[in-house]
Protein backbone atom coordinates (compact mmCIF):
# COMPACT_ATOMS: atom_id res chain seq x y z
CA UNK A 1 0.00 0.00 0.00
CA UNK A 2 1.30 3.46 -0.54
CA UNK A 3 1.83 6.20 1.83
CA UNK A 4 -1.38 8.85 1.73
CA UNK A 5 -0.89 11.90 -0.26
CA UNK A 6 1.26 14.42 1.58
CA UNK A 7 0.00 18.08 2.68
CA UNK A 8 1.25 20.70 0.34
CA UNK A 9 4.67 21.99 0.77
CA UNK A 10 5.52 18.18 2.17
CA UNK A 11 9.46 17.53 2.49
CA UNK A 12 8.70 14.18 1.75
CA UNK A 13 10.63 12.17 3.74
CA UNK A 14 12.44 9.29 1.84
CA UNK A 15 10.43 6.28 3.19
CA UNK A 16 12.13 3.78 1.40
CA UNK A 17 15.96 5.07 2.12
CA UNK A 18 14.96 4.21 5.53
CA UNK A 19 13.71 1.25 5.13
CA UNK A 20 16.62 -0.05 3.60
CA UNK A 21 19.00 0.82 6.02
CA UNK A 22 16.13 -0.82 8.55
CA UNK A 23 16.62 -3.84 6.82
CA UNK A 24 12.62 -4.52 6.96
CA UNK A 25 9.91 -4.42 5.16
CA UNK A 26 6.22 -2.98 5.70
CA UNK A 27 3.40 -3.32 3.62
CA UNK A 28 1.73 -0.29 4.50
CA UNK A 29 4.40 2.45 3.93
CA UNK A 30 2.08 5.10 5.34
CA UNK A 31 2.54 4.11 8.69
CA UNK A 32 6.29 4.36 8.95
CA UNK A 33 5.73 8.11 7.57
CA UNK A 34 3.22 8.46 10.85
CA UNK A 35 6.17 7.44 12.88
CA UNK A 36 7.92 10.43 11.29
CA UNK A 37 5.60 12.45 12.09
CA UNK A 38 6.57 14.96 14.90
CA UNK A 39 3.33 16.65 16.63
CA UNK A 40 4.79 19.87 15.53
CA UNK A 41 4.73 19.22 11.80
CA UNK A 42 1.29 17.47 12.88
CA UNK A 43 0.11 20.88 14.45
CA UNK A 44 1.18 23.09 11.12
CA UNK A 45 -1.21 20.84 9.20
CA UNK A 46 -4.11 19.90 10.65
CA UNK A 47 -5.52 17.05 10.78
CA UNK A 48 -2.31 14.90 10.33
CA UNK A 49 -1.81 12.16 12.66
CA UNK A 50 1.57 12.81 15.06
CA UNK A 51 3.61 9.98 16.26
CA UNK A 52 2.16 9.77 19.74
CA UNK A 53 1.06 6.54 19.79
CA UNK A 54 3.09 4.69 18.01
CA UNK A 55 6.17 5.70 20.31
CA UNK A 56 3.68 4.60 23.29
CA UNK A 57 3.40 1.48 21.60
CA UNK A 58 7.21 1.19 20.59
CA UNK A 59 8.30 2.11 23.88
CA UNK A 60 6.70 -1.17 24.86
CA UNK A 61 7.79 -3.49 22.62
CA UNK A 62 11.11 -2.27 22.90
CA UNK A 63 11.54 -2.73 26.77
CA UNK A 64 9.87 -6.43 26.35
CA UNK A 65 12.84 -6.78 23.80
CA UNK A 66 15.37 -5.49 25.65
CA UNK A 67 14.42 -7.64 28.85
CA UNK A 68 14.13 -10.61 26.95
CA UNK A 69 17.75 -10.21 25.20
CA UNK A 70 19.51 -9.31 28.58
CA UNK A 71 17.90 -11.88 30.97
CA UNK A 72 18.73 -14.80 27.89
CA UNK A 73 22.17 -13.27 27.48
CA UNK A 74 23.28 -12.91 31.36
CA UNK A 75 21.82 -15.75 33.17
CA UNK A 76 23.84 -15.52 36.19
CA UNK A 77 23.21 -11.89 36.79
CA UNK A 78 20.84 -10.65 39.07
CA UNK A 79 17.49 -8.67 38.83
CA UNK A 80 19.10 -5.39 39.93
CA UNK A 81 21.72 -5.53 37.93
CA UNK A 82 19.64 -6.63 34.82
CA UNK A 83 17.08 -3.90 35.78
CA UNK A 84 20.06 -1.37 35.67
CA UNK A 85 21.54 -2.08 32.23
CA UNK A 86 17.81 -2.31 30.59
CA UNK A 87 17.11 1.04 31.79
CA UNK A 88 20.44 2.11 30.34
CA UNK A 89 19.69 0.54 26.72
CA UNK A 90 16.12 2.80 26.56
CA UNK A 91 17.14 5.40 28.46
CA UNK A 92 16.61 9.02 25.67
CA UNK A 93 20.69 9.58 25.00
CA UNK A 94 20.69 5.43 24.40
CA UNK A 95 18.11 5.52 21.80
CA UNK A 96 19.23 8.83 20.27
CA UNK A 97 22.80 7.53 19.87
CA UNK A 98 20.88 4.54 18.05
CA UNK A 99 18.73 7.09 16.00
CA UNK A 100 21.75 8.88 14.98
CA UNK A 101 23.09 5.98 13.50
CA UNK A 102 20.64 5.02 11.12
CA UNK A 103 20.32 8.52 10.28
CA UNK A 104 16.95 8.79 11.60
CA UNK A 105 17.02 12.52 11.96
CA UNK A 106 17.11 13.93 8.56
CA UNK A 107 13.80 11.61 7.92
CA UNK A 108 11.72 13.38 10.72
CA UNK A 109 8.63 15.75 9.77
CA UNK A 110 9.34 18.78 11.76
CA UNK A 111 7.73 22.34 12.20
CA UNK A 112 8.88 25.40 10.76
CA UNK A 113 10.27 26.28 14.23
CA UNK A 114 11.57 23.01 15.79
CA UNK A 115 13.01 22.21 12.67
CA UNK A 116 14.87 25.61 12.70
CA UNK A 117 16.27 24.81 16.51
CA UNK A 118 17.76 22.27 15.26
CA UNK A 119 15.12 19.23 16.42
CA UNK A 120 16.17 16.84 14.02
CA UNK A 121 19.18 16.29 16.34
CA UNK A 122 17.64 16.51 19.52
CA UNK A 123 17.85 13.22 22.10
CA UNK A 124 14.59 13.61 22.82
CA UNK A 125 12.60 14.04 19.45
CA UNK A 126 15.49 11.23 18.15
CA UNK A 127 14.61 8.98 20.88
CA UNK A 128 10.68 9.40 20.20
CA UNK A 129 11.03 8.61 17.01
CA UNK A 130 12.96 5.66 16.96
CA UNK A 131 10.41 4.39 19.39
CA UNK A 132 7.60 4.99 16.92
CA UNK A 133 9.21 3.54 14.14
CA UNK A 134 9.86 0.14 16.32
CA UNK A 135 6.15 0.76 16.72
CA UNK A 136 5.29 1.11 13.39
CA UNK A 137 6.92 -2.24 12.37
CA UNK A 138 5.27 -3.65 15.14
CA UNK A 139 1.82 -3.08 14.15
CA UNK A 140 2.64 -3.52 10.01
CA UNK A 141 4.93 -6.74 10.72
CA UNK A 142 4.27 -8.08 13.78
CA UNK A 143 6.41 -8.91 16.90
CA UNK A 144 8.66 -11.01 15.32
CA UNK A 145 9.98 -8.70 12.51
CA UNK A 146 9.97 -6.19 15.28
CA UNK A 147 12.12 -8.62 17.41
CA UNK A 148 14.66 -8.86 14.63
CA UNK A 149 15.15 -4.74 13.97
CA UNK A 150 15.45 -4.06 17.94
CA UNK A 151 17.97 -7.09 18.24
CA UNK A 152 20.36 -5.70 15.37
CA UNK A 153 20.22 -1.70 16.19
CA UNK A 154 20.53 -2.59 19.70
CA UNK A 155 23.33 -5.47 19.86
CA UNK A 156 25.68 -3.34 20.16
CA UNK A 157 24.58 -1.07 22.85
CA UNK A 158 23.66 -4.61 25.30
CA UNK A 159 27.05 -5.49 24.91
CA UNK A 160 28.77 -2.41 25.90
CA UNK A 161 26.77 -1.70 28.92
CA UNK A 162 26.66 -5.62 29.91
CA UNK A 163 30.70 -4.42 29.74
CA UNK A 164 30.73 -1.58 31.90
CA UNK A 165 30.29 -2.47 35.30
CA UNK A 166 28.24 -1.46 37.94
CA UNK A 167 28.57 2.28 36.46
CA UNK A 168 26.09 2.65 33.50
CA UNK A 169 26.69 6.02 32.66
CA UNK A 170 30.22 7.73 31.07
CA UNK A 171 31.16 10.20 33.84
CA UNK A 172 30.72 7.64 36.53
CA UNK A 173 32.12 4.74 34.52
CA UNK A 174 35.38 7.07 33.93
CA UNK A 175 35.56 7.87 37.15
CA UNK A 176 35.35 4.69 38.15
CA UNK A 177 38.23 3.52 35.89
CA UNK A 178 40.31 6.20 36.38
CA UNK A 179 40.33 5.79 39.88
CA UNK A 180 40.86 2.04 40.04
CA UNK A 181 44.11 2.32 37.76
CA UNK A 182 45.33 5.72 37.92
CA UNK A 183 44.19 6.51 41.44
CA UNK A 184 43.07 9.69 39.88
CA UNK A 185 39.85 11.50 38.79
CA UNK A 186 38.89 13.09 35.45
CA UNK A 187 38.87 16.76 35.10
CA UNK A 188 35.95 18.69 32.75
CA UNK A 189 36.44 21.81 30.96
CA UNK A 190 33.47 22.85 29.01
CA UNK A 191 33.36 25.77 26.71
CA UNK A 192 30.22 27.29 24.96
CA UNK A 193 29.28 29.19 22.23
CA UNK A 194 26.28 30.73 20.38
CA UNK A 195 23.25 33.01 21.63
CA UNK A 196 21.65 32.64 24.80
CA UNK A 197 18.56 30.33 22.96
CA UNK A 198 20.96 28.83 20.85
CA UNK A 199 24.51 28.06 22.83
CA UNK A 200 26.87 24.88 21.46
CA UNK A 201 28.63 23.31 24.69
CA UNK A 202 32.24 21.55 23.79
CA UNK A 203 33.78 19.13 26.60
CA UNK A 204 37.08 17.92 27.16
CA UNK A 205 38.29 15.40 29.62
CA UNK A 206 41.75 15.27 30.90
CA UNK A 207 43.88 12.59 33.24
CA UNK A 208 46.83 13.37 34.50
CA UNK A 209 46.95 16.46 32.35
CA UNK A 210 46.39 14.24 28.98
CA UNK A 211 43.04 15.37 27.40
CA UNK A 212 41.25 11.78 26.63
CA UNK A 213 37.98 12.75 25.38
CA UNK A 214 36.26 15.48 23.70
CA UNK A 215 32.06 15.90 22.89
CA UNK A 216 30.05 18.33 21.99
CA UNK A 217 26.56 19.07 22.88
CA UNK A 218 23.77 21.25 23.79
CA UNK A 219 24.54 21.31 27.10
CA UNK A 220 26.78 20.58 29.97
CA UNK A 221 25.73 17.47 31.01
CA UNK A 222 25.57 16.22 27.28
CA UNK A 223 29.00 17.46 26.10
CA UNK A 224 30.51 16.06 29.35
CA UNK A 225 28.95 12.41 28.69
CA UNK A 226 30.14 12.64 25.20
CA UNK A 227 33.30 13.23 26.22
CA UNK A 228 33.28 10.92 29.26
CA UNK A 229 32.30 8.25 26.68
CA UNK A 230 35.26 9.07 24.10
CA UNK A 231 37.80 8.82 26.71
CA UNK A 232 36.64 6.09 28.69
CA UNK A 233 36.98 3.59 25.13
CA UNK A 234 40.14 5.48 24.37
CA UNK A 235 41.55 4.06 28.19
CA UNK A 236 39.47 1.01 28.52
CA UNK A 237 41.30 -0.26 25.14
CA UNK A 238 44.82 1.36 26.60
CA UNK A 239 44.07 -0.90 29.46
CA UNK A 240 43.00 -4.24 27.53
CA UNK A 241 46.46 -3.51 25.38
CA UNK A 242 48.89 -3.57 28.46
CA UNK A 243 47.05 -6.98 29.88
CA UNK A 244 44.23 -5.54 31.85
CA UNK A 245 46.50 -2.67 33.72
CA UNK A 246 46.98 0.47 33.40
CA UNK A 247 50.10 1.23 31.10
CA UNK A 248 53.26 2.41 32.68
CA UNK A 249 52.89 6.23 33.00
CA UNK A 250 56.30 6.44 31.13
CA UNK A 251 54.64 4.30 27.81
CA UNK A 252 54.05 7.07 25.55
CA UNK A 253 50.76 5.29 24.65
CA UNK A 254 49.19 5.98 27.91
CA UNK A 255 48.85 9.31 30.16
CA UNK A 256 51.71 10.41 32.00
CA UNK A 257 50.67 10.08 35.26
CA UNK A 258 51.44 12.60 38.35
CA UNK A 259 50.29 11.99 41.60
CA UNK A 260 50.24 15.61 42.35
CA UNK A 261 46.87 16.42 40.66
CA UNK A 262 43.66 17.92 41.58
CA UNK A 263 40.90 15.81 44.01
CA UNK A 264 38.42 15.76 41.02
CA UNK A 265 36.14 18.29 42.95
CA UNK A 266 34.81 20.01 39.32
CA UNK A 267 33.77 16.03 38.44
CA UNK A 268 29.59 16.88 38.03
Amino acid sequence: MSAPAAPAGDPAPDLQALLERLQVHLDDVGVLRRALTHRSWAFENGGVEPNERLEFLGDAVLGLVVTDEIFHAHPDEQEGRLAKVRSAAVKTASLAEVARGIGLGRHILLGVGEAQSGGADKDSILADTLEAVLGAVYLDQGFASAYDLIERLFAEVLVELADRGAALDYKTSLQELTAAHYELLPRYQVTDTGPDHAKAFTATVSVAGEVVGAGEGRNKKEAEQRAAREAYRELAARIDRAGGRAPDPADASGPSVPRAVGDGSDVG
